[in-house]
């Protein structure tokens, strides 16, 4: 792969995800004694090369504020996953996430974090105006990046009728919606679709969902982060009558 199209994860989780990802191409990790007394062997298993370096240099190469707790690995992007495919290996129930156009990529790590601790099935991002999956996202993902299917398409809004064609309801969280999603229908396959951040759903990708629903949160709050919302509805949607 040219060195161009090469990533540097870091921190012990996002290192430790890609590393046990077999999908994931993994080229070099860098990493302190320490660390590697905790990674090194999963990485010499996937026939990574290996060199240890001091604190200081591994904070030239990802930032000085960057945590990398004595982790830096060289990453490839995954290969693009088909709508179609990651359909058809859809269990019932399913729950699946749909994200339009969130652009900040430490927003997109959480929503990523939390659709994996709530069990979604896979997350489907638009390949313009999302933010980029690359360290900021897998770091803030904290493994998630390499556990949840992640799945790019590009026109959201059609993806929405191609899941419809499969069974799948679309519910778009939306603060001004009438309905809350606790007292929303349950379906055996259902896709939660969210809003960027300050923007909300975009009013094609409203259109193209089955329900609108919104969070019971208190008056005097006007709105949650869209990673906090994400990972409150998808546990409602897992977890019905326990909200």
């Amino acid at each position: 792969m040219p060195a161009h199209d090469r990533m540097r994860f870091y921190g012990l989780h996002a290192v430790q995800a890609a590393l046990l990802n077999p999908a994931r191409p993994v080229y070099r990790l860098i990493a302190s004694r320490n660390a590697l007394q905790r990674l090194g062997d999963a990485a010499a298993r996937r026939g990574v090369d290996i060199e240890e370096a001091s604190p200081r240099q591994l904070e030239r190469l990802v930032g000085q504020d960057s945590v990398h707790q004595g982790l830096v690995l060289e990453v490839g992007p995954l290969a693009q996953r088909a709508l179609t495919d990651v359909i058809s290996a859809q269990p019932a129930p399913a729950v699946l996430l749909a994200l339009d156009q969130v652009e900040d990529p430490r927003n997109v790590g959480a929503i990523l974090r939390s659709a994996t601790a709530m069990g979604a099935d896979a997350v489907i991002i638009p390949e313009r105006g999302s933010a980029l999956l690359g360290p900021l996202c897998a770091k803030a993902a904290s493994g998630g990046l390499d556990i949840v299917p992640v799945v790019g398409v590009a026109n959201l809004a059609q993806s929405l009728l191609t899941l419809r064609e499969e069974g799948f309801w679309s519910l778009g969280l939306d603060g001004a919606a009438d309905l809350a999603i606790e007292a929303a229908p349950r379906y055996p396959r259902t896709v939660l679709v969210v809003g960027s951040e300050g923007r909300g759903l975009r009013r094609l990708t409203g259109e193209h969902c089955d329900l609108m629903v919104k969070l019971t949160i208190d008056p005097r709050m006007e709105s949650l982060n869209v990673s906090v919302a994400a990972g409150i509805a998808l546990y409602t949607l897992r977890h019905p009558g326990r909200s």
